[in-house]
């Protein structure tokens, strides 16, 4: 029956194709952008109505209603799009190939030198991350205590309705993104890194919709190149924060392709014809992003003054009110069927409900949102400088410092900041009211290893055109309109929440405004590399982009939450290859001293028993779901909710001493306490109890 899942799963790619080709514009981005939307929307969608009919788990059911609800979608579109153009899609990649390989033969020695080094490190880093995709087992702090967990709740109940689990994320995050796992994993033969794909699919996503932008920027100001299109997106996909999550199952990154998708059809309607005759078809996709991307994360709201400032310059601003109502009009219905579709049955409204907010308990909130600042003069005062220590959080070589000689040269090179900051009395690393972890100069190897910011083309590139847009050095009037979305997502981060080392992660929404800057490399007279005898500019651009290419090559080589060999990491702790070690060694590298108590755990428990677990919010709990993830596991402690009786149906009880009182006949599986100091958080005293 596997084969016949993964057939029908290629089927519906191909069918999803299909139907974006009667709907699209004669453009392979276009192309491969609608088919995107198209494919995760009826995706989405299904997965609500299957968890409402408590079929969630039911695979043949999946396999035929995506058609369904596809074919549904399709024809809407295709009814608001009437005046189609129909293409052949084989026949526009040919020629999209051909006019590949005729730029390239054009370039000149530069850019040639330029894209060869982008391209060749791309490659080897696609290949990489499809076989640590393929061959890896996922080890996120937050997937193996909410998101991966709730999935494993969700297939094991049939539905995906709030059930109370251990974690608070597992009820409170909305719901969307485990429908596109759920449907990954069962149409792949219930293959674990199935959970993967969707995540896997958003950077490559991410990296089509930058190509696509900077062409319609192009277009609107009377220049369009491939060889801005190319260079943005190729240096995109090596930006170190977004380039690390292309293999987990972070949540951040599935945002960020909804987001870029959203910022093309906008740029894309901008671009689409005179103010009278633009194409609405955009509008109707721009708004069908835009509900899936709020559906997929509450943070889209920290976006939406970015978004609005996009809009600005590319739907209201127009020669009149007329034209300009009309297009809002348009836009704000297409939002709002959005919305009603794809934000609204994700959850939000149940956690209103059940917590009496959105977003979640108030707990949570205290925790890591603007609650725990508590005044407005506070929030100003530690929101003001967390923007610094963010800003002073970029200016570092992420990936390089992976190793001890890198890690030497970026402290040396980041001394002047940190004397500035001494002589201004910022006291970044001495206020600790609203921050998770307190802020250091030298951030501890865990946190920037796995978790790093923009590296050497965030501080060599982004920032300094960035600035030169700003001050007006280098007029562009597209480019002014994301500068300041950048500035109000970066403004936005920074005061919604306490400072969070951990937090290069989203900060892969702010690099996606940032990388648009880097067009005006071939785009702006001012700054063009093509332009002969610039040598000292050539030769400082081509720094950075080699810079940025090494850097990219040690994130993904040196990352020791997926190492594709085994290395010793600067602080003297050696990590296994993620290829070859033992499964539930690679789960708990975030937490080593749960290692032997979960592997322990795995030895004794049967790989289809029943196990109560009587564990705490922070608990790994996903690796208990065994190597097949066959056992079922009862949580019977959610959060605030107190301590529920065992049920009888199960076979085992799993607990934590803090949580249970220890009884005689009770398994101690305890917690490695050698390694609790080199632990975010240390484990439990855990125990196992067998019931039958």
């Amino acid at each position: 029956m596997t084969l016949i899942y993964i057939l029908a799963l290629f089927l519906f790619l191909f069918y999803v194709g299909r139907l974006a080709a009667r709907i699209c514009r004669r453009s392979l981005v276009d192309w491969l952008l609608t088919s995107f939307l198209l494919g995760a929307g009826s995706v989405i969608l299904t997965g609500f109505i299957l968890s409402a009919l408590y079929q969630t788990n039911t695979t043949p059911v999946w396999a035929v209603s995506v058609f369904i609800t596809a074919t549904v979608l399709g024809r809407i579109l295709r009814w608001l799009v009437p005046d189609h153009e129909r293409f052949s899609v084989s026949l526009l990649i040919r020629d999209r190939r051909h006019s590949m390989r005729r730029w390239f033969q054009a370039l000149t020695t530069f850019p040639k030198f330029l894209f060869t080094i982008l391209f060749g490190t791309l490659a080897v880093i696609a290949v990489t991350n499809l076989l640590l995709v393929f061959f890896t087992v996922p080890n996120e702090w937050d997937s193996m205590t909410g998101h991966l967990n709730r999935l494993m709740q969700y297939m094991q109940r049939g539905t995906m309705r709030h059930f109370g689990g251990t974690n608070w994320n597992i009820d409170t995050y909305p719901k969307s993104v485990c429908t596109l796992q759920i449907y990954s994993f069962l149409m792949t033969g219930r293959f674990e890194n199935g959970f993967k794909f969707i995540h896997h699919l958003s950077y490559w996503v991410a990296i089509v919709s930058v190509f696509g932008i900077i062409q319609r920027i192009g277009v609107s100001r009377g220049a369009v190149s491939l060889s801005a299109s190319f260079f943005c997106a190729l240096c995109y996909a090596l930006l170190p924060d977004f380039l690390m999550q292309a293999i987990t199952t972070e949540t951040d990154i599935v945002l960020t392709a909804y987001l870029s998708v959203l910022l093309y059809m906008l740029f894309s309607y901008q671009a689409s014809g005179s103010p009278q005759t633009r194409d609405s078809r955009y509008l109707y996709l721009a708004g069908m992003a835009f509900g899936m991307a709020f559906g997929h994360k509450i943070t889209f709201a920290l976006l939406l003054p970015s978004v609005f400032v996009i809009m600005i310059y590319t739907v209201f601003l127009s020669p009149s009110l007329a034209i300009t109502t009309r297009r809002t009009l348009r836009l704000a219905g297409a939002i709002l069927v959005g919305v009603c579709l794809w934000t609204l049955p994700t959850g939000y409204l149940k956690n209103i409900e059940v917590f009496g907010h959105p977003i979640g308990p108030p707990t949570a909130l205290k925790h890591q949102s603007v609650e725990r600042a508590g005044s407005a003069r506070n929030l100003f005062e530690q929101g003001s400088r967390n923007v610094i220590r963010y800003a002073y959080d970029h200016a570092n070589l992420d990936g390089i410092r992976n190793v001890r000689a890198g890690a030497t040269l970026n402290h040396a090179m980041r001394q002047p900041l940190v004397i500035l900051e001494d002589k201004l009395h910022m006291r970044l690393d001495e206020e600790t009211d609203f921050s998770i972890q307190p802020f250091a100069f030298d951030r501890k190897f865990m946190f920037y290893n796995a978790n790093p910011y923009w590296g050497a083309i965030g501080i060599g590139l982004i920032f300094p055109l960035l600035i030169l847009v700003l001050t007006g050095f280098v007029r562009s009037t597209p480019h002014l309109f994301i500068g300041l979305a950048l500035l109000l997502h970066f403004a936005a981060l920074s005061y919604s929440a306490p400072y969070d080392p951990f937090k290069g992660r989203y900060f892969i929404e702010t690099g996606l405004f940032g990388i648009l800057f880097l067009g005006l490399l071939f785009l702006h007279a001012r700054l063009s590399v093509e332009v002969p005898k610039r040598v000292v500019w050539k030769g400082y651009v081509g720094l950075i982009v080699v810079l940025g290419c090494v850097s990219a090559l040690m994130c993904v080589f040196l990352n020791t939450r997926a190492l594709p060999f085994a290395w010793t990491a600067p602080d003297g702790r050696p990590f296994p290859s993620a290829f070859s070690s033992d499964r539930v060694e690679q789960m708990t590298l975030g937490r080593p001293d749960i290692f032997r108590p979960y592997k322990r755990f795995d030895e004794l428990v049967p790989a289809n028993a029943t196990v109560a677990l009587g564990t705490i919010n922070d608990d790994y709990e996903y690796p208990l779901y065994g190597p097949s993830l066959s056992r079922r596991l009862i949580p019977i402690n959610p959060f605030e909710q107190g301590l529920r009786p065992i049920p009888k149906e199960a076979d085992y009880l799993f607990f934590a001493s803090s949580v249970i009182r220890p009884q005689a006949g009770d398994i101690r599986l305890g917690t490695d306490t050698t390694l609790r100091a080199i632990a975010p958080v240390p484990g439990e005293d855990y125990y196992l109890r067998k019931l039958k």
